[in-house]
């Protein structure tokens, strides 16, 4: 279909210059703001730097941001001892992760240093060693046929990438990698006459 073009520039239906144009009412910035905040804290909970550079992001102006952050903050919705404590425990879970690690993580999502701080410190370390040791079990699993020194070093390594530090690291890869060889050894007596 061959195109025509009309008087004037093209595809330019209205004759009137941009500035004239009425672009509608001004966006109730608070709406848009409530909006985003709920939507954001219905798919998991967030720290208030997460949710502020979501307003960012969405042109919300400064000052009702921060108003809306803080009303927010007021009525409990957000709260973030609370994320970070959530933020750890899943974390730990999860992933295995050592309180270095979660407290990198804590920073990245805009933390305060003192929370992240007393957040780590409330963590067991018995639990942070059944972690680290429930991470070991799993690798462990795919290198029965590795050498020693090789599964030693992968899983310090592992450990390492995790938070671990070196120490404890050692420590529970030696344990862990001496009981599943006694395993193995205890399962290659019963197999045999």
């Amino acid at each position: 279909m061959a195109r025509t073009q009309r008087s004037g520039s093209w595809g330019r239906r209205d004759p009137e210059p941009d500035a004239d144009r009425d672009l509608g009412p001004e966006p109730d910035h608070e709406a848009v703001a409530r909006k985003i905040l709920l939507d954001r804290l219905a798919e998991r909970p967030r720290s208030r730097a997460e949710l502020a550079a979501q307003l960012v992001r969405r042109n919300v102006p400064d000052e009702i941001a921060e108003r809306m952050l803080d009303r927010f903050e007021q009525v409990g919705l957000v709260d973030d001892e609370e994320f970070a404590q959530l933020w750890v425990r899943s974390r730990q879970q999860s992933r295995g992760l050592a309180g270095r690690a979660l407290a990198l993580e804590l920073r990245r999502k805009g933390i305060d240093d003192e929370i992240v701080r007393d957040t780590i410190d409330t963590l067991d370390p018995e639990s942070e060693e059944d972690a680290a040791r429930a991470v070991v079990r799993k690798k462990l699993r795919s290198m029965r046929n590795l050498d020693e020194q090789v599964k030693v070093r992968r899983l310090v390594g592992a450990l390492g990438r995790k938070g671990y530090g070196p120490g404890i690291a050692y420590r529970i890869v030696r344990e862990e990698v001496g009981a599943a060889d006694d395993s193995m050894e205890a399962e290659g007596w019963q197999d045999g006459p």
